[in-house]
């Protein structure tokens, strides 16, 4: 299972780690931290140091309830980090978090290899052909509504029934405009509750019969921290053992805050396999 990032075939058949670098001020965990160029720099860096294969940049929050922001702004906030990444590190594999087609675009042209679209082109119908047209490896997640309000729609007949209809149309979709290189990533706390996160990791492997790379987004979430009574700055451990299950159920990509940790609980599970 590979996928092609700028003429790089990278190899899936060994789980990796993409890590998040989050250049807004509201994240829900390190929303602030990352403000200036250098510090942007340096948490690239060491993220590339222990371990990551890919960086993904987001520059508008998708917590519940976030803060809209323009397009310009969007952009104001991400270009410069693309532009400074990709200097200081020739061949960085950068994936950028948005769901607008216009900033896409102007990413891709910079040199950005992957689209992570939480909407999977719901919120933007110039998406998907934006991509196939740059050929970059498409991150597409499940998710209803939009940020401000997915929380409100949370509510299903049958949870992984759905998910899987919503995966196969739209990979119906990107196949029919020529995207090659899709990853999916089922969008756990994105209009979903506690218990239909935890249900969904539980048949995560039924995404993973599509035969496309899953990705995982586990990271310090609520789904963790509010289950344990605790907080997203006490949740990495609650984060790795999650990071197991999802490996163990087929997961291939972990999308993190903390690069070492998920790292060392590939090589545990690596262990397990028996794949050293």
């Amino acid at each position: 299972m590979t996928i092609n990032c700028l003429g790089k075939l990278i190899d899936l058949g060994q789980p990796r780690v993409m890590g998040i670098l989050n250049l807004t001020p509201d994240s829900f965990y390190d929303g602030g931290r990352f403000s200036s160029s250098d510090l942007v720099v340096r948490q690239a860096a060491r993220m590339l140091e222990e371990g990551a294969t890919f960086i993904d940049l987001g520059a508008y929050s998708s917590r519940p309830g976030a803060t809209h922001i323009s397009e310009e702004e969007e952009l104001a906030r991400l270009l410069p980090a693309v532009d400074r990444l990709l200097g200081a590190f020739p061949g960085i594999l950068l994936s950028v978090d948005s769901f607008r087609s216009t900033v896409a675009k102007h990413c891709l042209d910079r040199g950005v290899a992957i689209i992570n679209d939480i909407s999977a082109g719901a919120l933007d119908h110039k998406m998907m052909a934006t991509v196939a047209a740059f050929r970059a490896p498409y991150i597409m997640m499940h998710m209803k509504g939009r940020p401000q309000d997915m929380q409100e729609q949370a509510q299903y007949r049958d949870l992984a029934g759905e998910v899987l209809y919503y995966f196969s149309e739209k990979l119906a979709q990107a196949r029919q405009l020529g995207i090659n290189d899709c990853i999916l990533d089922p969008g756990f706390g994105f209009a979903k509750t506690m218990d239909q996160n935890y249900a969904l990791l539980q048949q995560l492997d039924q995404i993973t019969g599509f035969g496309f790379p899953v990705m995982v987004g586990l990271s310090r979430k609520s789904m963790i921290y509010k289950l344990l009574n605790s907080s997203a700055q006490e949740a990495l451990n609650g984060t790795t053992a999650l990071h197991m299950v999802a490996l163990i159920k087929g997961a291939r990509i972990l999308r993190v805050h903390d690069v070492k940790e998920a790292m060392e609980c590939i090589a545990l599970f690596k262990a397990l396999q028996n794949k050293y």
